[in-house]
């Protein structure tokens, strides 16, 4: 998959929506040619033991969901995790990795109608966090571009621990 660019300037809603799929095709591109027994290994297992790149490609897919569609929608919440297995997601050894990595796809795509649909200034349904109140969709991208481009890092180290990949 080839590297995207956000163009250098644009109104709110195309860089927004550009940082992120800048990213969201990074995770694709991270992941490029990575077998499925690789994808599923925990090369951060001394520090941080649920960590393999199947898993943070499953997070990412439950994460959009949650704000995209539940938080911002009040769409029934889907997300595995629960208060007694809060890292739930990471838990996909028994998951192949083509197919998570087509449902993430499948949940961009579907955030992508969502936030076409709305206004940026359009607030979500649930708050999140106490502190900063009831997000937009515009901060829900921001956060969501944020979030993503810190696992593409964690992706990135990964892969490089796993078969000596390094990224560009």
């Amino acid at each position: 998959m080839e590297r995207t660019y956000v163009p250098g300037r644009g109104d709110e809603r195309a860089l927004l929506t550009g940082f992120l799929q800048a990213q969201r095709v990074n995770v694709h591109r991270k992941c490029e040619g990575l077998s499925d027994d690789l994808a599923h290994r925990h090369p951060l297992k001394e520090t941080s033991p649920l960590m393999s790149v199947a898993g943070v490609v499953n997070h990412l897919r439950w994460v959009e969901h949650l704000w995209f569609e539940h938080v911002l929608l009040d769409e029934p919440n889907r997300v595995p995790w629960t208060a007694e297995d809060p890292d739930a997601e990471f838990d996909v050894d028994d998951v192949p990795f083509a197919r998570l990595l087509d449902e993430y796809a499948r949940q961009c795509a579907r955030t992508d109608e969502i936030v076409a649909s709305l206004p940026l200034d359009r607030l979500g349904v649930h708050t999140r966090d106490e502190r900063s109140g009831t997000p937009t969709v515009g901060w829900m991208l921001g956060h969501m571009g944020t979030e993503t481009a810190r696992h593409v890092g964690h992706i990135d180290i990964m892969r490089e621990l796993l078969d000596g990949t390094v990224g560009d």
